[in-house]
């Protein structure tokens, strides 16, 4: 097969990229089972992901965390899409919530909650969605109300990655409800001993069985009005905004891993399987589909690696960025479904991994803003060019 070496992974992150594969195969995939029958992944793990430093690559040392850049983290999320398993929220707990922590938090919000959630002793969500906004954002209901030096928190939330394990929040809320997007705050909320907080339903997803995603609601909770991030109030969806570029090349990231194990799994599959006296690969249709899959997978891979280098360098906008998690969600989903029918029937088992990876892929079209959305923010940038190129301009959706 073509081999490409971008040239942001070097051998370091070549290092961090086998220790990440080897853990996802021993420590998640191998337990695969227990975790879909459980919904969720066992703490132990997320502490075993700590003692090998997979966690926090590129939050700075001195608060717990790797010292590495964005691309250390992206070696992991990559070698997870590759695992074909999504079962431990990692994305989250490491990608993206330490990121909003260690750019707006205080220095005692960084040296409480960074090293503990480096560790695997602390796992952390993102409450976010709700039952009727989706991501309409700034519309949120969740409210936060100043009552002396704490907030009272009343609402809900709903497809919360970790939601049931997790011992830490970050809690997008509206302090001030007349504002709109200016009335969004974000808010750390401890709810290892939280009055007023509950988890609800674990929620039975098509795919992802493993993974914990929950519904959580919040009633008169009291959180210390120290735990704001960003020391005022209003400023949340402007920090939601300038996160979500990371958050898409995260899932970007994921999709270019299970794209190149999906192919390789299905060339694995037909070169062994028989049909007719000769293997499967030899029939004419089946080498076609897998050069045609072959070819999209190494396509993302190319413009995947175009995404870091400039995210490296500071310049991914979030036109470029919702490009790649549109194009490579979308790419990453019809490879396997194209896989799983060169399968044939066992591509419909669940024994199978490809069968796996067929049901975990869908949502990669749905979270992080849906692909529709993405859409969107690319042709608004279109037509704020005045130069009539398609030259992408910074854009916030």
């Amino acid at each position: 097969m073509i081999t490409h070496t971008p040239s942001w992974h070097d051998d370091e992150i070549a290092a961090v990229s086998e220790l990440a594969s080897d853990f996802f195969r021993r420590e998640v995939v191998a337990h695969a089972e227990r975790w879909d029958a459980q919904r969720h992944v066992g703490r132990e793990v997320w502490r075993r992901a700590g003692e090998l430093g997979l966690l926090l690559c590129s939050i700075p040392e001195e608060f717990g965390g790797g010292g590495g850049t964005i691309a250390h983290d992206l070696a992991v999320f990559e070698a997870q899409g590759y695992s074909g398993d999504f079962a431990l929220g990692l994305s989250i707990h490491s990608g993206i919530v330490p990121h909003y922590i260690n750019e707006y938090g205080s220095t005692d919000q960084k040296s409480t909650w960074l090293p503990a959630m480096a560790a695997g002793e602390v796992v952390g969500a993102l409450g976010m969605t709700e039952p009727g906004t989706g991501s309409d954002l700034k519309n949120i209901t969740t409210r936060a109300v100043r009552d002396g030096d704490h907030y009272v928190i009343n609402g809900s939330k709903t497809f919360i990655t970790n939601g049931s394990c997790a011992d830490l929040i970050v809690l997008a809320v509206k302090t001030d409800p007349r504002a709109g997007a200016k009335g969004v705050s974000l808010i750390l909320v401890d709810v290892r001993d939280c009055p007023g907080f509950a988890v609800g339903r674990v929620l039975d997803k098509v795919g992802q069985h493993g993974a914990d995603t929950s519904e959580l609601s919040f009633t008169d909770v009291r959180v210390p009005v120290d735990n704001l991030l960003g020391g005022q109030e209003g400023r949340g969806f402007g920090q939601m905004m300038a996160q979500l570029g990371q958050e898409r090349l995260i899932i970007a990231a994921q999709s270019v891993g299970a794209m190149r194990r999906a192919v390789e799994e299905t060339v694995r599959y037909t070169t062994e399987r028989r049909a007719f006296g000769q293997s499967v690969f030899e029939f004419q249709n089946t080498a076609f589909e897998l050069a045609e899959c072959h070819t999209m997978a190494h396509t993302g891979r190319v413009f995947f690696d175009h995404c870091v280098e400039q995210r490296l360098r500071g310049e991914l906008d979030a036109t470029t960025a919702a490009m790649a998690k549109y194009w490579l969600t979308d790419r990453h989903c019809e490879v396997v479904d194209r896989c799983v029918q060169l399968h044939g029937g066992y591509g419909y088992m669940r024994e199978y991994l490809i069968g796996r990876m067929y049901e975990d892929a869908r949502v990669q079209r749905i979270y992080g803003g849906t692909n529709e959305i993405m859409k969107s923010i690319i042709a608004r940038s279109m037509t704020e060019d005045t130069r009539g190129t398609l030259h992408s301009t910074p854009t916030s959706a």
